[in-house]
């Protein structure tokens, strides 16, 4: 592939690379919820079912005729590769309050919580909609706010407050308590960053 998006072609190539000598007896020892039938991978992400072929990578829609972006497909080739299946005790954490969280929340806020914020606080009608078009569940939380099945038993939920004359409109998102151990730091922030991402396109 000649390589045109050095941010996001590059990370792909890389884990394509990887992925072409995943064994794939791994992968679905490791991820309860993806499936195997000998060529393809199946796997849900936010609702969306996709078809991942191995070992040359191919990926299909198998709900809609719409591929996910490209980081959204790194980050499904990454999960492959090291994901983990692990139960939730039923909490919720803030990114801050996971492990590297405070190194990270410099980036993590920017590309992720002032983005919602400024993207849905000023929309919330808009976001309710999308939201539940997407599937999500009302929370009673913030001004408007809902909980996602984002992939395998991993949850998330996004909260946004609009803003009035003294305050700009604010946001927060939560993941369940088992992201603290199946996924790394940079992963959680791509995890917010396909959340808004898809919201929005819904809008």
């Amino acid at each position: 592939m000649q390589i045109e998006n050095n941010k996001e072609e590059v990370p792909f190539s890389y884990y394509e690379g990887l992925f072409q000598k995943l064994d794939p007896a791994d992968a679905v020892s490791r991820l309860k919820d993806v499936k195997w039938d000998g060529k393809e991978f199946y796997v849900n992400l936010l609702g969306k079912a996709y078809a991942i072929s191995h070992p040359a990578y191919a990926i299909r829609a198998t709900d809609s005729v719409k591929l996910p972006p490209l980081p959204t497909q790194t980050f499904l080739l990454r999960y492959l590769l090291e994901g983990k299946s692990v139960p939730s005790n039923g909490q919720w954490l803030t990114f801050r309050e996971m492990p590297w969280g405070e190194l990270y929340i410099k980036p993590y806020t920017g590309r992720v919580l002032t983005r919602a914020a400024f993207t849905f606080g000023t929309r919330l009608e808009a976001f309710r909609q999308a939201a539940a078009a997407m599937g999500g569940t009302p929370v009673g939380h913030g001004d408007a706010g809902f909980r996602f099945q984002l992939i395998g038993d991993y949850q998330m939920q996004i909260l946004v407050w609009a803003g009035d004359e003294e305050f700009p409109p604010n946001a927060q998102v939560l993941y369940s308590d088992n992201f603290a151990d199946g996924f790394a730091a940079e992963d959680r922030v791509v995890a917010g960053d396909i959340l808004i991402t898809s919201i929005k396109a819904a809008m």
